[in-house]
């Protein structure tokens, strides 16, 4: 297997229409993000029968948590991370799994809700991720402190950074992997590289094979 895997993530639902769509004019996916929950106008949550279609396919998952816009206080990161594991535990997804914290560019965020969310998440069995931005907004500086305070917080934590963006393209024209981090120690092994797909609604992403080990 090459070091480095393609895959997308998506806001609607993982369906036959939607995947003949990515291999017809993308690519065959090693992975999907989507979504633990349902946000009106945002998300479509992740079911079991999807579960089954992706497994099929041969196609791991990536779970994401978004019910939140507010990345800020240890108590809210707990609370974050409670109803992500409670999503995923009503999936079925295993332990070991990561789980992704939703954090946009534009959140508020600070290093409390980040150890919030990696104190609460790991207990549980699962692994904690986040998906984020290195550039814009508050999030590196926050993530460089949590992990100060915390040691086990870089060496815990997945990130799946946004940047740089060098915009969407097939499988066999992916980048080379190279995803922003932020300047401290840091797990940066799933990239966002490419948003908003004009042919189907999915972004596309590269992961360092050592994130499989930790998708669904």
């Amino acid at each position: 297997m090459p070091r480095y895997v393609w895959g997308v993530d998506s806001a609607t639902v993982a369906d036959e229409e939607l995947y003949t769509c990515v291999k017809n004019n993308f690519g065959n996916p090693k992975f999907w993000g989507r979504y633990l929950s349902d946000v009106p106008n945002v998300s479509a949550g992740l079911t079991k029968d999807e579960i089954s279609f992706l497994k099929n396919h041969g196609i791991k998952i990536l779970p994401i948590y978004n019910v939140f816009s507010d990345a800020t206080g240890y108590a809210r990161g707990q609370l974050a991370a409670r109803n992500a594991v409670f999503n995923a535990r009503r999936l079925e997804i295993t332990n070991n799994v990561a789980l992704f914290a939703n954090v946009e560019r534009f959140f508020a965020v600070d290093e409390a809700w980040i150890r919030g969310w990696v104190e609460s998440i790991y207990p549980s069995g699962y692994r904690p991720g986040i998906y984020h931005d290195p550039i814009e907004g508050g999030f590196s500086e926050a993530y460089c402190e949590a992990a100060r305070k915390n040691k086990q917080v870089a060496v815990q934590t997945i990130l799946w950074s946004s940047e740089p963006e060098p915009g969407v393209t097939k499988e066999r024209k992916a980048p080379v992997f190279k995803p922003h981090s932020p300047k401290c120690k840091a797990n940066v092994w799933v990239w966002q590289y490419g948003r908003d797909a004009q042919i189907c609604p999915i972004d596309t992403n590269l992961a360092d094979q050592r994130a499989l080990n930790y998708l669904y």
